[in-house]
């Protein structure tokens, strides 16, 4: 099977947003007299929908979950202007070498269509880009294949031909739930043990080169630079 495709998740994969999100969940928590929680908790929610995030955080219901929502995207307009988010290392350049060579690249993200394409156009890979699929765009986010499958009637691809990159448990989830291949980061927001259905995992962006220029093939849990060295020394 050759992969010819990717939808990658953004935050945790792309973007190193994690300072951002907490600090904005927490201010969000703080502004209606919630219980304030630890950093890792609020980071266990990155990746689903927002009003998602928060009932998972506090006993609200679903319209006192959605208010949270509202306020989180108006702080984080804010906080945005004080944390900055980086692309993580060799994220832009390979996303660039994969388009130039031909491979679809999709993002789909639990963020805000207009969030995405922002943060596209300022890491500069928004020309990379054959789908942005985004929380908004679709009824069910993840860990639903909903954001998965639209992305691939945009790109025009074949769930087989395609995988899915992500930095949590609600990517891989997406994708196998779509029929794709899946591919976990370690550097992102999620142990690796929370990645362990996952059918190759990375712990460098750049290595998806070697999953697909390469077709390497590789172990669950098992990352493609330990197995490259491993190959050579055999």
């Amino acid at each position: 099977m050759h992969l010819k495709n990717l939808i990658l998740d953004f935050d945790g994969t792309i973007g190193d947003t994690r300072r951002l999100i907490v600090t904005t969940i927490q201010d969000t928590l703080r502004h209606h007299g919630l219980p304030v929680v630890a950093p890792d908790a609020c980071a266990a929610t990155i990746g689903l929908r927002l009003d998602e995030s928060f009932r998972s955080l506090a006993p609200l219901t679903p319209a006192e979950a959605q208010e949270c929502a509202a306020t989180y995207r108006r702080i984080f307009e804010r906080n945005k202007l004080t944390i900055g988010v980086a692309p993580f290392p060799h994220v832009v350049e390979t996303i660039h070498r994969l388009s130039s060579d031909c491979h679809s690249v999709a993002i789909a993200s639990s963020r805000s269509h207009q969030s995405l394409a922002e943060y596209a156009r300022q890491f500069g890979i928004e020309g990379c880009l054959s789908a942005i699929v985004a929380a908004d765009d679709v009824v069910h986010a993840k860990p639903a294949p909903d954001m998965a499958l639209l992305a691939l009637r945009q790109m025009g691809a074949a769930a087989g031909e395609t995988l899915v990159v992500g930095d949590t448990e609600f990517d891989i989830m997406m994708g196998r739930s779509a029929g794709m291949r899946t591919c976990g980061v370690t550097y992102g927001n999620a142990s690796p043990d929370k990645l362990a259905r996952a059918d190759y995992m990375i712990d460098d962006f750049a290595d998806l080169l070697d999953i697909i220029t390469r077709g390497l093939l590789m172990p669950r849990g098992f990352a493609s630079r330990r197995l490259l060295r491993h190959l050579n020394q055999t």
